[in-house]
């Protein structure tokens, strides 16, 4: 249990480079509201720029020891435990009653949020003084650089990361968040908006969303907002709400997430399988607006493996464009025993091992997870077991039916 009285709350602020974090954190530490605020500043240089731009806007200076800037290395790999070590001094040192970080334009939001939940006291097993909670995690995003990935096609350049990368990191930035702040709104038209606001609800329809130009919020929307839950946020996504059927084929159930095969996961939903091995859904997060603008969302699902080339095939020579973002499970015939995570953002697909799917586990094993998980055992099939492949589709004017046409394609009956 999360006792929050003895602990320092923790904001994370994180967004692609250009997007306007270090303006909009000069904007929150220029109306602290009483707040008595430690910053953080990351930046993968071995200067931090950003720490100088905060400094200069005589907010927070090092010399006060209320800025710490952490650079050559990201917080999210490679500094982690400097960060980790600075949250602990901050908060030992009772100078301050919030911390605040800047996360570097190119960090993964899920480390660092990890990270900092090490240091609430809810883990017995990490060796670590309980000094600090995640209150929020504040993505800001580029109103302009939206519309044009999302609204108009035109590519993201950036000298040193790769289109794909960028589309991927811009992604996951949107999915990990608590609240975003769509700034440069200006730079956009109404309808640019509308159709970039779409877009972001389709990908985490949780997050509060906040309009605004030159960094301008409310203290109140980014610090104390409590809106941080890391249990909540692990189902947060729109793939994940897809995946889970809320809306239209909503059901309560926990641990939806896709790692379906360990020991004490709770199955997925309890829809029967259809005769012929497969069943499709389609639903929207925010109807009306998502029908207008063409965003849409569906999850495809059957039982019988696909085969690995015309997977393959499928995956990187006939991918639809109108796809923004899938993720889900996937089994292929050649190796039965295996689990394997699809993801897409953009341009950018993997395929990851996830480990052994439950009926590929010895029999005595087997029985015991079935006979401890009975959501698992109602949905088993009695040829496949527990392997699905079931992935969630996010995009745009997508053709669902020649998407689902194409999967198809892919399925094999010759499963080892």
């Amino acid at each position: 249990m999360l006792n929050k009285k003895k602990l320092i709350p923790v904001s994370l602020l994180t967004g692609y480079l250009g997007s306007g974090k270090t303006t909009l954190l000069n904007q929150v530490l220029s109306n602290q509201k009483g707040y008595k605020v430690a910053v953080i500043v990351n930046d993968i240089g071995e200067v931090n720029i950003d720490a100088s731009l905060i400094q200069k806007g005589g907010n927070v200076t090092q010399k006060d020891e209320n800025l710490v800037p952490l650079s050559n290395g990201c917080i999210c790999c490679t500094l982690k435990v400097d960060l980790m070590k600075q949250i602990i001094s901050l908060a030992q040192s009772k100078k301050f009653d919030y911390i605040l970080i800047e996360a570097s334009g190119i960090c993964e939001p899920g480390p660092i949020a990890g990270s900092i939940c090490m240091l609430d006291g809810t883990d017995e097993t990490v060796n670590l003084p309980a000094v600090a909670y995640l209150d929020n995690i504040t993505t800001v995003v580029d109103a302009k650089r939206m519309a044009d990935e999302f609204g108009c096609g035109d590519a993201l350049l950036n000298e040193n990361m790769d289109e794909e990368d960028i589309e991927n990191l811009l992604v996951q930035q949107i999915e990990y968040c608590t609240t975003i702040v769509l700034n440069k709104t200006d730079l956009v038209t109404d309808e640019e908006k509308k159709n970039v606001i779409s877009v972001i609800k389709a990908l985490q329809p949780k997050a509060k969303i906040i309009e605004t130009t030159y960094g301008n919020v409310d203290v109140d929307d980014i610090l104390s907002t409590g809106r941080f839950d890391y249990e909540k946020i692990l189902e947060s996504a729109g793939w994940i709400q897809a995946m889970q059927g809320e809306g239209e084929n909503s059901e309560d159930h926990d641990e939806h997430e896709e790692h379906h095969h360990e020991h004490d996961h709770e199955h997925e939903e309890h829809e029967e399988h259809e005769h012929h091995g497969h069943h499709h859904h389609h639903h929207h997060h925010d109807e009306g607006e998502a029908e207008e603008y063409g965003i849409g969302t569906f999850v495809y699902q059957n039982v019988k493996p696909f085969s690995k080339q015309k997977f393959e095939e499928f995956v990187f020579a006939k991918w639809p464009k109108e796809v923004i973002r899938a993720k889900g499970l996937f089994w292929i015939a050649d190796d039965p025993q295996t689990a394997y995570i699809f993801e897409q953002s953009g341009k950018q697909k993997t395929a990851t091992d996830d480990g052994k799917w439950i009926a590929a586990f010895p029999e005595y094993e087997r029985k015991q997870i079935l006979q401890m998980n009975p959501d698992i055992a109602q949905a088993w099939h009695p040829v496949y077991g527990d392997r699905v492949n079931k992935l969630v589709f996010i995009g745009r004017n997508m053709d669902k039916d020649a998407i689902i046409k194409a999967l198809d394609d892919c399925i094999t009956d010759e499963a080892k």
